[in-house]
């Protein structure tokens, strides 16, 4: 019986859509009447301007989404321990490692933050005792700018340090600090597969939160421009 309230109602106005063009201009006004009355009782079945998900389609989602989020805590651990331990002595040019460079800080301070939301989102998630459709949406997007913003910051140290700047006059250091190098670009590959991940959520969130909303129904001045 519930089924039959929720579909009952877009069955109607669909049905009398269908059946405008054919009408003569006094039925069109009946029709435009019976359109804004049935967008009415349809937006009062569907919780004002919501629709309901299909349970199927909605459980893929959450399960790719929550998939994505455990994908990230072990990509986001592995990249902020390898380049946290990264570092090496040189007898010629001494002792470097990451906390020397700025960008691969930036890269280690944004695995970290990383690493806690991803935790902390699927628990939400899990205990479910608020909303989270919106905070997650606006929290999947800026963990998505800050793993690109780290990992291009990485990405240019990496590369000074492989390719160094003759404009500048700063030569290659790998050929000196190879496994330093190394463990960099390790970490630097790592840090870029959570950041395939963080976009692959910011758009499911974006698709949970706007497929909940219907797009406003046609007045009944619009269903007769686009009649005529």
């Amino acid at each position: 019986m519930s089924f039959l309230w929720w579909v009952s109602p877009r069955f109607v106005c669909s049905a009398r859509m269908s059946q405008f063009l054919d009408n003569s201009p006094k039925e069109q006004r009946s029709s435009q009447l019976q359109q804004v009355v049935c967008s009415s009782a349809w937006s009062m079945r569907s919780g004002a301007g919501f629709t309901p998900a299909s349970s199927s389609q909605g459980r893929t989602f959450r399960s790719l989404d929550l998939f994505l989020r455990l994908t990230v805590i072990p990509l986001s651990a592995a990249s902020l321990w390898v380049m946290a331990t990264n570092k090496q002595a040189n007898d010629a040019y001494g002792k470097v490692e990451f906390s020397n460079i700025t960008g691969l800080k930036y890269l280690v301070c944004t695995n970290a933050i990383s690493l806690g939301y991803a935790a902390a989102s699927i628990l939400l998630s899990f205990l479910g005792c608020f909303d989270g459709d919106w905070l997650f949406f606006i929290l999947d997007q800026v963990f998505a700018y800050l793993t690109v913003t780290s990992g291009s910051a990485a990405t240019e140290v990496m590369y000074l340090a492989y390719q160094g700047d003759t404009e500048a006059s700063w030569s290659e250091g790998c050929s000196y600090y190879g496994k330093f190098c190394s463990k960099g670009k390790a970490s630097l590959f790592l840090h870029f597969a959570a950041f395939v991940c963080f976009v692959a959520l910011s758009l499911l969130s974006a698709y949970e939160v706007f497929s909940k909303y219907e797009a406003p129904p046609l007045s009944s001045k619009d269903v007769g421009d686009q009649a005529g």
